[in-house]
């Protein structure tokens, strides 16, 4: 994934040749495609070494960029959606700079010092030198969303975009760390700024780390979620009118004058909500939906009434036989490109997002929208087959419910917001991210602040959402979400398509991640009917309970049988090959088990026993 990476010897001593070829190490390990640019910057005086990775052509592909004087240098990966008066402001100050990319920003570091990275609307990471002030700063964005992970020793400080870039430099630092990996089982995310290698940290969000010769390291951070939650309530009027001008201002700003933008549309709210105030005109906004093999899911289909109505050219992109087939390289890269943090389903991800690419190299999507908007929590502990582990590490997993309990009390927004984006969700938006540049609406500073405002009884109402939507194009409102849900429904009819749509949704569930263990064996017996086919492909576009039990039965089992997994001390090899034939024999479902057994094996595999 695009990032940076570097090395920063505390002592202020001069990079060394072999900090040199380190840093190279890191870099390469972050090259995973061939559209990527990258480069090295080093300063002898302050003794770092660091190096960046951009897509080509992006915001960030301009780097290292200097004010006029040649004393403040900036290397910064993400983007920024700023009010372009701001920009102009700059300009008319003299500063020279090209406003199609992130070279204005060393020229707001020297207007406003590091105030400059409240201001910055993104998501991003970066080290500012200051070589008037003989300073480094390294900073990311206030969600942690540009991901930093380190390493702190007594020489200095290593940084990368990537664990595995620390790995590959620090041998020492290749194991699992059992608290997090007891996370990531039960939760599916590790939890608290930590990852799961032992002794490599995130940098919390909004953090600024100044470096100075001979001095300790000051860690601050520039933003606190209780700055937007000590803001008042408004009234649902009041609120919805500054939703309104709020999404009619910043949502441009995504899609740029001309930037080669695709939407990712789906049949639900947050899309659609895009999508009737999008500022391209008819016919010059590409729109795609993901599909599966079964059927054409909900999404598609609506997606493709959204797009026709609104003037806008549509496709799907299938996920069908081609996926299973490239599924073991697809599976091991997301394990790689992840760190292991996103587990085996994210192989989905990094198939679809290749193929999105090919219609546009950015893609704005609605994702995140109800996290934002309605305060929707995306992930609980969900313990595994509980005999699956040794004693250490079902401890392990009984701990992660108390600590992900503790975490989420407090402001609920602020925990979808700070904890939920980046420790969960930004898994996935790294695997998709390496593929293309992803721009979420949604994350907003000013929209995301305004969301702290909303009145208690529609913070978790699709009510503000729909009105918006038929403000913005009535068409759209007329057309019902995949979950039934319509802005004006007759009485009773609307509750009926709702119901109607919450039962095959279930049901679908039922039949695939979540089938219980006696609807297993029963299914077993009925395997001649495919009663699943009356099920799935009408809500979703995968289906790897299925999946691992057919097409990729035989690699599930030559990853998860072999000596390698079965002699993992935390595992117990009877139940780990009981579980595998059982979910391939299809009289048992462990779809949940085998994502995070898979993922993890990979993670050693790939980073763990480097040579």
């Amino acid at each position: 994934m695009p990032g940076i990476a570097g090395i920063i010897r505390t002592g202020g001593s001069p990079p060394s040749r072999a900090d040199r070829d380190e840093l190279d190490a890191m870099i390469g390990c972050m090259l995973h495609e061939k559209f990527y640019a990258s480069g090295t910057f080093v300063d002898e005086r302050l003794g770092l070494a660091a190096g960046w990775v951009s897509h080509a052509g992006s915001f960030s592909d301009c780097m290292p960029v200097w004010n006029e004087q040649r004393n403040v240098c900036l290397i910064f990966s993400g983007e920024d959606f700023p009010d372009r008066a701001e920009i102009e402001r700059l300009r008319r100050e003299g500063h020279t700079f090209d406003a199609g990319n992130a070279s204005y920003l060393v020229h707001l570091y020297e207007e406003r010092g590091l105030k400059f990275l409240e201001a910055i609307n993104g998501w991003f990471s970066g080290l500012l030198v200051d070589l008037r002030e003989q300073k480094a700063f390294l900073f990311n964005d206030r969600y942690g969303l540009g991901r930093i992970c380190y390493h702190q020793d007594e020489r200095g400080v290593y940084f990368s975009s990537e664990a595995k870039s620390l790995l590959r430099v620090l041998p020492h630092l290749r194991s699992l760390d059992f608290k997090s990996l007891g996370e990531f089982f039960s939760c599916g995310s590790v939890l608290q700024n930590r990852t799961l290698f032992s002794g490599v940290t995130l940098l919390p969000g909004a953090s600024v780390w100044t470096f100075s010769k001979g001095q300790p390291i000051r860690k601050r951070l520039y933003f606190e979620p209780r700055q937007w939650e000590q803001q008042p309530a408004l009234s649902g009027a009041q609120y919805y009118e500054k939703l309104k001008e709020t999404w009619r201002r910043v949502l441009p700003r995504y899609f740029g004058e001309s930037d080669p933008v695709a939407l990712s549309l789906t049949g639900g709210v947050d899309s659609r909500m895009i999508l009737a105030w999008t500022p391209r005109p008819a016919g010059q906004l590409p729109c795609y939906t993901f599909g599966g093999r079964y059927r054409e899911c909900n999404d598609v289909k609506l997606a493709r009434r959204l797009a026709r109505l609104s003037g806008q050219p549509h496709q799907t992109i299938p996920l069908g036989s081609e996926f299973l087939s490239e599924f073991p390289a697809l599976v091991e890269k997301t394990a790689y490109l992840s760190d292991g943090n996103l587990d085996a389903s994210g192989s989905v991800d990094l198939y679809v997002q290749r193929r999105a690419r090919q219609i546009a190299p950015v893609r704005i999507t609605g994702t995140n929208g109800g996290e934002m908007l309605r305060r929707l929590v995306a992930f609980r502990p969900a313990p595994l087959r509980t005999d699956l582990f040794d004693p250490e590490m079902s401890r392990s997993i009984e701990s992660a419910a108390s600590t992900y309990d503790g975490e989420l009390k407090g402001h609920r927004l602020s925990f979808t917001s700070f904890k939920q984006a980046p420790w969960y969700m930004n898994s996935k938006f790294v695997v998709e991210r390496s593929q293309l540049i992803l721009r979420m609406p949604y994350f907003d500073n000013e929209l995301v602040a305004l969301s702290y405002q909303v009145p208690p009884e529609l913070a978790e109402e699709n009510a503000p959402a729909l009105q918006l939507i038929a403000d913005g194009n009535p068409e759209l409102e007329q057309i019902g979400t995949d979950r039934g849900v319509r802005n004006r429904a007759l009485p009773g009819i609307g509750r009926a398509r709702h119901l109607a749509q919450e039962f095959t949704f279930k049901a679908e569930y039922a039949y695939d991640l979540g089938m219980p263990q006696w609807l297993a064996r029963v299914d077993h017996y009925l395997a001649p009917l495919h009663i699943e086919r009356l099920f799935l492909g009408r809500h979703k576009f995968h289906h790897f309970r299925v999946f691992y039990r057919d097409e990729l039965g035989r690699y599930v089992q030559e990853i998860l049988l072999d000596p390698r997994t079965l002699g993992r001390s935390f595992l117990r090899k009877p139940i780990v090959e009981e579980l595998v034939r059982g979910h391939v024999g299809g009289y048992r479902n462990y779809t949940s088990e085998i994502h995070k057994l898979l993922t993890i094996e990979l993670v050693q595999r790939r980073l763990l026993d480097w040579k």
